[in-house]
């Protein structure tokens, strides 16, 4: 049974808004609910606070939800800790009591890392509260925050030192730093400044027997024994609780630019790429693709998003450039549409006047996403392959979905790190709910292919349980023992975030 801490105690909500001291009798309880499982009730019905207002998922009614709405799970209690300590406390308690935590950052994940599986609840651990920025450090690039900061915040925090960070994904006003970390996010500048995993030089966390793991270096080389960092980042809450983070901060560039650029294919959209780094290196920031589809989707759901041409091109790409002050982007853009249409890679384009309408150019890519879920996706995927396989992948996939039925293909993403979306949609004026049936054989289409070329069928999105079997069927064997050893030693119990990464046993 757990002792009682010696530090302030975390806010508890079992089932509705209630505080409980961490204490022998609350160890009772985590034990209790191991046993039994469902959600506690506490002086009438259950209710639970969402955990943040207007979250895409979120906490309500002693339940957890993905942001898709396909997955629902129910929780037992919830704790929201404010320091590493409160965390390291509550982590101590389940793990005496043999009960499961499943972290919560903030529930932007699509693979369902944050939805705990069926059976016995577990403790939802909000790392909401622990919003501190501990340390900047502008003349170091370094910037010290907690895991409950937003993306946003940490961003704003890094212009408001001269700096910026460099990772950028639509959700980055919900999404926070720990989660972000839990799950290598990746997003559009990952071509300039890598993922999430890039952009940490240390961590503090509690691993799953509530030791505290202090990690917090500033250092670009340290070789000093295992990377213990490395092995966290991308784990998914399996192997600790992620509290806080050394990110390593970029110069802001000095002029930006952007251009939307018609492309004859796929792969002249690749040898276009090619050129603009021959060209301009690394100001390049990002190089997205776009296919018909998602700007269709979006004049029918979203008309006042404003779109580049009256009608949408088969293919397009979004260029986003940051430069040097004695660099024009503009007219570096324009440069490279002139090269680039007497090579026959663009037909047409628009270079962005002014900064309002680059921002237009980027509200239209990120609206992307929110279009799909209104037109509603038969499967979904986050892949990546080698750019040389991207072309032959687009080919070969859309053939092969035509065997299995009629369907319509939105395929946009990070052309430039070579992870697309590839989102299979019903034919128009079917529905969802008609081809669900189909589903299985849809993923296990694309997910073979992507397998056979080289590529991950878990690009940026990571794991979580929905991709379990996933992992089984395409990661190597010798791989996949060396995980669940790690695991194994690290959490001999299983309770850090059962039943992500790999399957649970028993």
């Amino acid at each position: 049974m757990a002792q009682p801490c010696a530090v302030r105690e975390p806010a508890i909500r079992p089932a509705r808004a209630h505080r409980c001291g961490l204490s022998p009798a609350w160890a009772a309880r985590l034990l209790q609910i191991a046993r039994f499982g469902g959600a506690q009730r506490v002086g009438g019905q259950p209710r639970c606070q969402p955990l943040d207002k207007g979250r895409v998922g979120g906490v309500q009614h002693g339940r957890a939800c993905a942001p898709r709405g396909r997955w629902r799970a129910d929780g037992g209690v919830l704790a929201l800790p404010r320091t590493v300590e409160e965390v390291a406390c509550v982590v101590r308690a389940c793990a005496d009591a043999r009960v499961g935590i499943v972290p919560w950052g903030g529930g932007t994940g699509l693979v369902g890392g944050q939805i705990a599986a069926p059976g016995p609840a577990p403790v939802i651990l909000s790392l909401e509260r622990m919003r501190a920025v501990r340390a900047v450090h502008p003349d170091e690039g370094v910037l010290i925050a907690e895991a409950g900061l937003t993306l946003a915040e940490v961003q704003a925090t890094a212009r408001d030192a001269g700096r910026m960070f460099g990772l950028s994904i639509a959700s980055e006003g919900t999404a926070r730093i720990g989660g972000i970390l839990a799950t290598n996010a990746g997003g559009v500048n990952v071509l300039r400044y890598g993922n999430a995993r890039d952009l940490c030089l240390g961590l503090e966390a509690v691993l799953p027997d509530g030791r505290v793991l202090h990690g917090l270096k500033r250092l670009r080389k340290d070789n000093a024994g295992y990377d213990l960092k490395d092995l966290l980042i991308g784990a998914e809450g399996t192997l600790g609780i992620i509290t806080a983070a050394s990110l390593r901060l970029h110069p802001i560039p000095a002029r930006t630019g952007a251009a939307m650029l018609v492309v004859e294919s796929p792969a002249a959209a690749l040898a276009l790429l090619a050129l603009a780094q021959a060209r301009l290196g690394e100001g390049v920031s990002a190089f997205e693709l776009i296919g018909r589809t998602g700007p269709e989707f979006l004049a029918r759901t979203m008309p006042e998003v404003r779109q580049p041409f009256a009608r949408p091109p088969a293919w397009m790409v979004l260029v986003d450039l940051g430069l040097p002050g004695a660099m024009d982007p503009a007219a570096a853009l324009e440069a490279l549409f002139v090269e680039g249409a007497e090579a026959g890679l663009v037909s047409d384009g628009v270079v962005a006047q002014s900064e309002a309408q680059r921002a237009e150019f980027w509200t239209l890519r990120e609206s992307i996403p929110e279009a799909n879920r209104r037109i509603g996706a038969v499967s979904s995927h986050d892949i990546s392959l080698p750019l040389s396989e991207i072309a032959e992948f687009l080919d070969r996939a859309g053939q092969a979905l035509a065997r299995i039925g009629e369907f319509r293909i939105n395929c946009f993403g990070h052309l430039g790190d070579g992870n697309l979306h590839y989102n299979v949609f019903p034919p128009e004026g079917g529905s969802r709910d008609a081809h669900e049936h189909q589903r299985g054989a849809i993923k296990t289409c694309v997910h073979d292919l992507v397998d056979g070329l080289g590529g991950s069928v878990a690009a940026e999105h990571g794991v979580g349980r929905f991709k379990v079997g996933d992992l089984e069927r395409y990661g190597d064997p010798t791989a996949l023992e060396a995980m669940r050893a790690i695991r194994a030693a690290l959490d001999p119990a299983g309770i850090m975030n059962p039943g992500a990464v790999l399957r649970a046993p028993g």
